[in-house]
């Protein structure tokens, strides 16, 4: 039997997004699409995939308009869902993590579910409702699923840990050579973005999604950061999200040594006939990303991993 998908008579998709599609001639396109694939509830799949995971990419605001993008740590069962449209996470935020501060009820949260060893993931949109003791609770807004191109595929154990014991913490606001090492032999990072438009009516919410390449991919001038965007699902919430809200937040994990790197700043992209695309082959289209600052946490996180396997999809992609 077919799932429901989006029920409401407006697009599933919020201007920033809308006016992408339609530069790119895939407006029409993309609103049959996303009220296909796009909900207001957590499918079955969804929730039994939520259940299995021992970490979860969040996306939040601070209240000075900043996104961040966090991660969550918990045993298989620390995300469960009372019901279709509820979940609830069993896990404080790890020591330094802007989550602290920004969780907060009433607050627009992101989240992305994602299995890096099976390359599955899955998204959730949705208001905190409630602060628990154990966690907190979110009333789900959309949900959706995204295709596994560009994961680079680890394994992974849980250590037992402890959220609240301390770790050295270094906070920032341009990039030392520490970063900067940390940042150039990524493969993967995490970029949370919101679209917080108080016109009556409109959509809010806010995004976090995953971002893909061989190591150095993200080049690295100054303090700013420049990535090479690829063909992707057509959504562009996140490009939608910095169409109107030029600001976004990034998570670099350290694979080896469990070091965070949360960063927050001004962003843009780059469109089709630029110069600068041409120096990234593969690339549609560039993400640069203004350093506006930045806390570096060393050893947070209670993950180890396995030697990736990358992605076949970046023989498509250039190195530079």
């Amino acid at each position: 039997m077919a799932i429901p998908g989006w029920q409401r008579t407006e697009s599933p998709f919020h201007r920033g997004e809308r006016a992408i599609q339609e530069r790119l001639g895939a407006l029409e396109q993309m609103d049959d699409f996303g009220r296909r694939i796009i909900r207001e509830f957590l499918p079955e799949q969804h929730r039994q995939f939520y259940a299995q995971l021992s970490y979860f990419l969040v996306g939040t605001v601070d209240g000075a308009g900043n996104p961040w993008a966090s991660i969550l740590v918990g045993k298989p069962g620390f995300i469960t869902t009372p019901n279709d449209r509820t979940l609830h996470i069993a896990a404080q935020p790890l020591s330094g993590d802007p989550l602290a501060e920004t969780l907060q009820v009433g607050r627009d949260i992101g989240f992305l579910g994602i299995e890096l060893h099976t390359r599955r993931r899955n998204r959730v949109n949705g208001v905190v409702s409630a602060i628990t003791p154990d966690g907190f609770e979110v009333q789900v807004s959309q949900t959706f699923g995204n295709c596994p191109k560009y994961i680079q595929a680890r394994q992974f154990d849980l250590a037992a840990f402890d959220p609240t014991a301390t770790k050295p913490i270094h906070t920032l606001t341009s990039f030392g050579e520490v970063e900067r090492e940390a940042i150039a032999a990524a493969d993967t990072f995490f970029i949370a973005t919101a679209y917080l438009d108080d016109a009556a009516g409109a959509a809010r919410g806010v995004d976090v999604s995953h971002r893909g390449g061989n190591p150095g991919f993200v080049h690295i001038d100054s303090d700013t950061l420049t990535v090479p965007d690829f063909s992707g699902n057509g959504h562009f919430n996140t490009f939608g999200n910095i169409e109107v809200n030029p600001r976004a937040g990034l998570l670099f994990i350290d694979f080896e040594q469990g070091n965070l790197l949360y960063l927050t700043g001004r962003a843009e992209v780059i469109w089709d006939g630029e110069p600068e695309i041409a120096a990234y082959a593969g690339a549609e289209r560039l993400f640069q990303f203004h350093l506006t600052q930045g806390i570096r946490v060393e050893g947070s996180l209670p993950l180890t991993w396995s030697t990736p396997d990358y992605s076949r999809f970046l023989a498509e992609t250039g190195s530079w």
